[in-house]
């Protein structure tokens, strides 16, 4: 069972995690962690005109929560906080509902579909993009992850 969720794609997946490290001078930086399973995220952005500019984390969690990480570090650059909550709210709605995985450049988030199964890893899955989403909103002043979507805790 176990398999199914650590398999080979998560794992290479979690192996090309990017962005790795703190910005000098972020914006906004957002630590959030999952309670179930203790990882965590520091997150830093810059965001330039509703966009985000410039981006690196901080990643202490499982093969999961560094697959989304890895994905999200791929393509956050240029993306504006409609788009990222858009992608996050379909993340969430693959692994509660089962419903069909983001498409398009967020495709890669397919590799964590086998974890609607496993309720207890939701939030290792959503920690990156619950971070991101609450820092940005730092930034623009917007709401930031709304009480329904969140499954992970701010410190």
């Amino acid at each position: 069972m176990l398999d199914a969720l650590y398999n080979k794609d998560v794992l290479r997946r979690a192996a090309t995690i990017g962005r790795t490290g703190r910005l000098a001078a972020p914006d906004a930086s957002v630590t959030r962690v999952s309670p179930v399973c203790g990882s965590r995220i520091t997150v830093d952005v810059t965001v330039t005109d509703g966009v985000v500019s410039d981006y690196a984390q901080d990643v202490r969690a499982c093969a999961l929560g560094q697959s989304s990480a890895a994905v999200l570090a791929e393509k956050i650059v240029g993306r504006g906080v409609a788009e990222l909550r858009d992608v996050a709210g379909r993340l969430r709605a693959m692994l509660v509902d089962g419903a069909p995985p983001p498409e398009g450049d967020w495709a890669g988030l397919a590799i964590l579909a086998p974890v609607h199964d496993h309720k207890s890893r939701h939030g290792a899955v959503m920690l990156p993009f619950e971070a991101v989403i609450d820092a940005i909103a730092e930034v623009t002043g917007e709401d930031g992850v709304a009480a329904e979507m969140q499954l992970t805790k701010r410190s």
